[in-house]
Formats: structure tokens, sequence, C-alpha cells
């Protein structure tokens, strides 16, 4: 029986391919290891080469055929003994009666890996068993010594060298896992994707310098009477409820038909928790003392982490902080939490070389960003609000008057 000759599956995902050469012709000689044809997947143009040796018999599908199904047949080529009748009784093959082969992925790895190294393995004098035991072996024919006529290398040959060889390190390949979506990140994902496509986003940003900051925030943590730690984050919660005060325009809502200011300064502070991010709310934060306001957000973030916080606790809010400084994120722009006019995008503080009376200086400087809903809060807001907070930040004595 011919010897059929399919499109094959040169990738996991090819479903068809296209002929673009044959390299023989009806009635040529074919030996193992020869090309017989170059396919163009979509990813790449390969050469497909023979397994057995025979004489081309027939080419059913010719040269620059497009979109070749996987496992269509495309020619037959007959074995030792057979002539060119027994051709007469397979025309009606086609590739629906030809039979199916979908091959391993080590198949697919082995065929590419003949089509790299081709040019190098048809010099060596090697007969076909041998060639594919070496292969299923993992044995480079050019490492082995040949016992046949004229040096030829045999299957004993490459059987010898596969028992001396170290088995291959296996490999894991692939793999991947589905995670269903909880509840609480099917509203992350609708809320942001609203807000990004609906809300006309536009971003300012300041640098920060911490110095002052944190020569005070150790002062206060090395005090015999401190009651607990102070982080920075405590301090920029604090600043962000005086600047908006001092810009009022800025803590505001949208709500299509008009704009709604508030009078107290209610900060919802970003907590990442499993699974996704709540936003429990420090309320009237500029009527607080930053220890009041540390002793709140650990709180907070305690209870939000298990899942106890109440609706009102996250619920609300007139602006949002977002830090991930802590992260060792330098700078980043939030996504706007709607119906919030405004989020503060915090990154993490760094030693930088500033200038400063024409002298250069080492400094631990803060970025961030503001990212502001355009219809509620202009630009000429939010640089004010930006130009209050970096003065609070950068002269911190002022976040206890």
């Amino acid at each position: 029986m011919p010897i059929q000759v399919l499109m094959p599956a040169l990738s996991p995902t090819m479903t068809e391919g296209n002929l673009i050469k044959w390299h023989k012709k009806e009635g040529d000689v074919i030996k193992a290891g020869q090309v017989l044809a170059e396919i163009e997947t979509d990813k790449a143009t390969m050469e497909v080469e023979a397994v057995d040796e025979g004489i081309m018999g027939k080419i059913l599908i010719p040269a620059g055929t497009d979109n070749v199904k996987v496992n269509e047949l495309m020619a037959l080529i007959l074995e030792e003994g057979e002539d060119a009748s027994v051709l007469d009784k397979v025309q009606a093959i086609t590739a629906h009666t030809a039979p199916v082969i979908q091959p391993k992925a080590e198949e697919i790895a082995r065929q590419v890996a003949q089509t790299v190294s081709r040019s190098e393995t048809e010099r060596l004098f090697i007969t076909p068993l041998a060639k594919r035991v070496a292969e299923q072996n993992n044995v480079d024919p050019k490492t082995v010594s040949g016992s046949g006529p004229n040096g030829r290398i045999v299957k004993a040959d490459v059987e010898k060298t596969s028992t001396n060889k170290p088995a291959p390190k296996p490999l894991t390949m692939g793999g991947y896992a589905d995670v269903n979506l909880n509840g609480m990140r099917k509203v992350i994902a609708k809320r942001l994707t609203e807000s990004k496509q609906s809300v006309p986003h536009f971003y300012l940003s300041v640098d920060c310098e911490l110095d002052a900051l944190m020569t005070l925030r150790q002062q206060l943590n090395s005090h015999p009477k401190a009651a607990l730690k102070l982080s920075v984050n405590d301090f920029i919660v604090r600043a962000c409820a005086l600047a908006l005060i001092e810009v009022p325009e800025a803590n505001a809502t949208w709500h299509d038909t008009y704009v709604r200011l508030y009078n107290n300064a209610d900060i919802s502070v970003a907590v990442a928790v499993d699974g996704g991010l709540v936003t429990p709310v420090v309320r009237a934060a500029e009527q607080k003392s930053i220890m009041d306001i540390s002793s709140e957000i650990k709180s907070l973030a305690e209870r939000a982490r298990a899942g106890k916080l109440l609706p009102e606790e996250y619920q609300g809010g007139s602006f949002t902080l977002s830090n991930l400084g802590m992260f060792g994120i330098k700078s980043f722009s939030a996504i706007l939490n709607p119906p919030q006019a405004c989020i503060l995008a915090v990154g993490a503080g760094e030693q930088q070389v500033v200038v400063k009376n024409g002298q250069m200086i080492i400094a631990n400087v803060m970025n961030c960003t503001l990212s502001v809903d355009h219809r509620a809060v202009d630009g000429a807001v939010g640089s004010k609000f930006l130009a209050a907070f970096k003065r609070l930040i950068e002269s911190p004595i002022h976040l206890f008057v």
C-alpha cells in the first residue's frame, strides 16, 4: 500500500498550512530524512522530511496551494516492490478518509528539531533505522562512531551510545489554571472598566521631599510614651485631608447634573485583600490627629482583610488614596473610583539628587500622581490641591496645627 504524505501538525494549535514548494517530483527516489516539501504555518515556514524510503508516485496537491487542512492527503509514495498501477486503487483517497493522526507534543518537537538539524545530519552515513533510534533516545548522530560498511552508523552503534548516555532531565512544559472570579473581583472589573471608559481622566504629578517628615516620624516613634508606630501613609492621609479643606473644589463627586462638594474630608484608603481590593473610609480625617488616623487605619485594614467591615465603613468617601510605595513602586497612575473626582497615587520614597540654591544635594523624594475627573475638577484646581499637599508633606509640622 502506498505511503500517505499528510499535511502535518507542526504546532499544537495548527489546523491548516500552505504548501509552498515540493522538493521532489513524481518518479523521484525518496530516502528517509530527505526534505519532501516546505509548509508555511501561521508562525513560520517549516520543512517536511520523509520518514520512509520509496518513489514519489503521485502528488495530489500542487505547490502553491493555501489552506491545506491538517492530515489532508498531499502525496503518495510507492514502497519497495510497488509500481504505478497500484495508484489507480487509491485515487479516491481524500483527507477525510485518511487516518487522522494527532501528533503528540514530543513528536512536534522532534519534527522541529529535524528541521533545524537537517543540513548537519544528512551529511552523516547513517541508516534510516539508526537515525530513528537516535531521535527516540535523544542521541546526537555526530557523537556516534559507525561500525557498518564504510563507517556507516547502524542501529547497534546508536543503542550502545544511548546506553552510556545519562537520561535527559525531564522538563515540565506549559500548563495553566483558570481561576473563577469571585463577587468582589467581578464588581471591581465592572466599576473600573466603566470608569476608564466613561470618565475623562487627566493626570497631574509632583515630587515631594520626605526628609523632614522622616525625621519627625522617627522622633515620634522613638518617644518613650509612643503608643503605636506611625507610618508614612498616616502622614499622607492627614496631608490629603488638610489639603482638601484648603482646596474644597477638589473634595468633590460627580453626579451627571451636579457636582457635590463636601465639608469633611472622608478619605478612602485602598487596602489589598485576598481576591481583590477594598477602600475603607477614614471619616472627617481633617478633624483627627495623625495618631487617631493611624489607629483607625490599622483597625480598618485588619477587619478588611478578615472580611468583617460593615458597609458604612467602606461605602462613600470623597477622595481616595492608593499607596504602593511599600511594594517599591516608584510611580503609577490610578483609575478613578466613581463618583469621586480625584484619587492620589503615591509611590516609594527614594534617594535622588536635587538642586537647592544652586547646590546639588541628596534627598528622599516621593512621587505622587493625582488622577482627576475633568468633568468635576479642572487642571488649576488639581494643581492647587497638589501644591497644598506638597507643602504639608515637606513641612510636616503643619500637620499638627
